[in-house]
């Protein structure tokens, strides 16, 4: 701790312009990576909670230094990370077909917010080891996850294609690629034009992640929209 000098970790025109420097290069760094990916909270999102965090907890800081004001120091930080929820909650959705998207965005706006607050508070070596992590969770491992985890046998998978084009070219073409049909569901829709489907695929070649075997189908002739579930 002694690495940091002591002015940098009170208020004066120096170390607030230090706290909002690392806080925009710090939460650009997971923004960055995040929009990159074209996920809901981007590079504007996460450098404005960042940011925003920050500026909380150094007023918090200079009202209790500068002005005199006594009582709890951290409550001002406390409702950031109660208020993160709303904007969390603004990046989570529930599709049609009952899948959830959204948690690591919300999950990692709520931990750059708490990386704001470190900062803000001058713990910088808390929010530079903070930044590290935040980064190789959302980049490093979801590369192991879709490696590792996400290479799996069976895929559960909702499609929509054309209505003209027969059911059995589909099946003709996923059944080609060596994979095995389990199960296949069809889904009411008002659209009388497309048609939806369910379907519960084995994939024999384990080789290929989810995700490639999602392109691979998704550039069937006729299919116009595909996502796993």
């Amino acid at each position: 701790m002694g690495l940091i000098p002591t002015y940098l970790r009170e208020i004066n025109m120096t170390s607030v312009i230090i706290r909002f420097f690392m806080a925009a290069v710090c939460s650009g760094v997971i923004g960055l990576s995040r929009g990159k990916k074209h996920h809901a909270a981007g590079l504007r999102t996460h450098l404005l909670v960042c940011v925003g965090a920050a500026s909380v907890m150094m007023i918090n800081q200079f009202t209790y230094d500068f002005l005199g004001y006594g009582g709890d120091i951290g409550r001002m930080g406390a409702q950031v990370i109660s208020g993160i929820g709303f904007l969390g909650a603004g990046t989570i959705l529930v599709t049609s077909k009952k899948h959830i998207r959204g948690l690591t965005s919300a999950a990692g706006l709520w931990a750059s917010a708490c990386m704001g607050l470190a900062i803000g508070i001058g713990f910088y070596e808390a929010a530079a080891v903070m930044c590290v992590l935040l980064f190789a969770i959302l980049s490093w491992l979801e590369k192991l996850d879709e490696k590792y985890i996400k290479t799996s046998s069976d895929l559960n998978i909702y499609i929509e294609y054309d209505s003209t084009v027969p059911l059995s070219r589909i099946i003709r073409c996923i059944r080609n690629l060596g994979w095995r049909i389990n199960g296949i569901e069809q889904i009411k829709t008002e659209n009388l034009k497309i048609t939806s489907l369910i379907m519960i695929l084995e994939i024999q070649n384990r080789n290929k992640s989810n995700s490639e075997a999602l392109e691979y189908i998704n550039n069937i002739d006729g299919v116009m929209f595909i996502e796993e579930i």
